[in-house]
């Protein structure tokens, strides 16, 4: 069986050759802190996210990126595998071969971090392991001719980071990656809400602000909803109205930061790609690809147009395991 998988830190994608995408849960786990076992991984774990007792932890193995928790990584990937296989006993019999697997990584992972990911699959039953970066994976699944001699331009907007990349004949020729997506832009929400409403709220609040009214670009319609939360001053529930204009605020500083590292990588393009990439336009991928707007601001900033994949989520993914060896 040969697997790619998305090892993103808010959620986990599989891709099985001849199968597509198997597998899609966020990347969570829940342990017992009392006798060190695993209680829960992926969608069951992210549900006890700011609910669990003393005892009990729900971990986020993955930060920006990369592996946080070696350890909770291996036990992830390890469920995950075998879930996707159905078999406990798969790499256990010399019946059945080990699989072959794709990881996809950041551009700008460092070795240690990288040698870690492989680590990490090795233990939890690969037989070999290749790594691919993130925006040539995006570039792969979004359908893009990387193997022309022409330009691709794929900004991949993930949890943990944002990659943005310029492709030509099978290889990156300019890449920056970012420390600030999905992840950030929760925080920066629940920053904003603290400050002006002195409401705290957790995780998945935000990160459901962010999907319901969340937009990065003036809308025709302005969207609103009912919050809830905690009350800093009184510490009592407290439910407050916020609008979708107030929710643009709190994003602009990770937003920015994204523009940003997207005209930076325009910038330091050569011309005769950046005449391509005029022509063709940029592809968004990811998760941010979904924040309203966010294409037309890139845009207007950067003066080139720019198209959401079709299916942004999975670009990453099925990018992956198209590169799995055969």
């Amino acid at each position: 069986m040969d697997i790619g998988i998305d090892l993103g830190t808010a959620n986990v994608l599989v891709h099985v050759r001849g199968k597509g995408i198997v597998l899609r849960e966020p990347s969570v786990v829940a342990k017992d802190k009392r006798t060190n076992r695993t209680l829960a991984v992926g969608e069951e774990a992210r549900l006890m996210l700011g609910k669990t007792p003393s005892h009990i932890v729900a971990i986020r193995p993955l930060r920006d990126g990369v592996i946080a928790d070696f350890e909770v990584t291996e036990a992830m990937l390890n469920y995950f595998i075998k879930k996707v296989t159905k078999n406990r006993s798969l790499f256990s019999t010399v019946f059945k071969p080990k699989p072959n697997v794709v990881i996809c990584v950041p551009a700008e992972i460092t070795s240690v971090e990288e040698r870690a990911v492989r680590d990490a699959a090795k233990l939890a039953g690969a037989r070999s392991v290749d790594i691919i970066e993130e925006p040539m994976a995006a570039a792969i699944g979004a359908g893009l001719p990387i193997d022309d001699p022409s330009g691709s331009m794929v900004v991949d907007v993930g949890g943990g980071t944002t990659d943005v990349a310029v492709i030509s004949l099978g290889g990156i020729v300019v890449a920056e990656s970012l420390r600030v997506a999905g992840n950030k832009m929760d925080e920066a929400i629940i920053r904003y809400t603290r400050r002006v409403y002195n409401l705290m709220i957790g995780e998945r609040t935000a990160e459901e602000i962010k999907i319901k009214i969340g937009s990065a670009y003036r809308l025709e319609n302005e969207l609103a909803m009912e919050i809830r939360g905690r009350d800093l001053i009184n510490g009592l529930p407290k439910t407050v109205k916020i609008t979708s204009e107030e929710i643009r605020e709190a994003l602009a500083e990770p937003v920015g930061a994204i523009v940003e590292a997207v005209k930076s990588v325009l910038e330091k393009t050569p011309p005769e790609l950046s005449s391509d990439i005029i022509d063709r336009g940029v592809i968004l991928t990811g998760g941010g690809a979904l924040l309203r707007g966010f294409d037309k601001l890139l845009t207007e900033v950067c003066g080139i147009p720019v198209i959401v994949a079709d299916d942004p989520l999975s670009c990453v993914a099925i990018g992956t395991g198209m590169r799995v060896r055969v």
